[in-house]
């Protein structure tokens, strides 16, 4: 990490250069993406390995390859970019119709990909040069309370990894602004053949061998949180890290898998799968879009807070 003296006299334009190189590997390409000359470019990167101590890139007959460590520094130089322009372009009038900006929304792939068909359709609509970047949350295993298992969701937001999280939390610290969109259980899918479907009892359901999503593969989900409070277990076969990929392995195997159930109403023909009322009963849980109540004094933040609930009213009226 850069000292305060190391940073006082770095120069952003540098990781914009890097940026550039790194995309196009050529110094000349990105010479002419900088509109500055290959020898600028060849100063810059001069200045950049010093400041960075490693060569960084490595010529080639065919341009440049990046270093190992400039592999490790493509993610994080991108990251503290994306954020730079996310300030400037904060400190201007909010223009949907014009803007630029990237904004981040953190949710589970369960959620994300119900409101993003509806959300992605509204922006190419009325703002057609603003981008999004999507990050998966999933709750901390084997908590039996919202808040605690979406904490780390909360942390993310406060230190500004993503701008927006939607969760299923009812109650948020008064340092957040909360905004519901709509309330979620979930069903049982499976393969469109699979005997369970012929009789989907309780009994049956815990003989059978079961898929949890979980991407720390804990494979003690919120299902069995409900069936060791009704005296009973399952064998949980195998876990993965997101319900998309689940939907894919149930489709290939006698697995049966929970999913939400407006999730399922999307994709799960997709992967011919059928879904089935769960033999227990399941918490219901609402899905809320979270932000720092400092934040929604962003006009573009409040402006994509409003966009999530109009897309999902469009995509779910009442």
């Amino acid at each position: 990490m850069l000292s305060e003296i190391d940073l006082s006299r770095a120069d952003l334009n540098l990781l914009v250069l890097f940026e550039m190189v790194y995309e196009e590997g050529h110094v000349g390409r990105a010479a002419e993406r900088l509109n500055v000359s290959p020898s600028a470019v060849s100063h810059g990167l001069g200045r950049l390995r010093r400041m960075l101590n490693d060569p960084l890139f490595l010529r080639t007959p065919k341009g440049v390859i990046a270093t190992a460590r400039a592999e490790e520094l493509a993610e994080p130089i991108a990251e503290i970019l994306a954020r730079t322009r996310n300030v400037i372009a904060m400190a201007e009038p909010f223009d949907a119709a014009t803007s630029r900006r990237r904004f981040t929304i953190g949710a589970p792939d369960g959620v994300s990909a119900v409101f993003l068909p509806s959300l992605l359709a509204a922006l190419k609509r009325t703002a057609p040069l603003v981008d999004l970047s999507i990050r998966q949350l999933l709750p901390e295993q084997r908590e039996s309370s919202p808040a605690r298992a979406w904490r780390n969701a909360l942390v993310a937001l406060e230190a500004h990894v993503m701008d927006i999280a939607v969760v299923p939390v009812d109650e948020v610290p008064a340092r957040f602004h909360a905004v519901p969109l709509y309330d979620e259980d979930f069903v049982i899918a499976m393969r469109a053949d699979h005997p369970f479907g012929m009789n989907p009892t309780l009994e049956r359901y815990v003989e059978m061998r079961h898929l949890v999503v979980s991407l720390a593969g804990d494979p003690h989900g919120f299902v069995d949180t409900v069936l060791v409070q009704q005296g009973q277990t399952r064998r949980t076969a195998i876990t993965v890290p997101n319900f998309m990929f689940a939907l894919a392995v149930a489709a290939e195997s006698e697995l049966l898998v929970a999913i939400p159930r407006r999730f399922a109403a999307i994709y799960a023909h997709r992967f011919n799968l059928v879904t089935v009322d769960a033999p227990l009963r399941l918490p219901r849980f609402r899905l809320n879009a979270v932000a720092p109540r400092a934040a929604t004094m962003d006009a573009g933040l409040s402006w994509l807070l409003g966009m999530l609930v109009s897309a999902n009213e469009l995509e779910h009226p009442l």
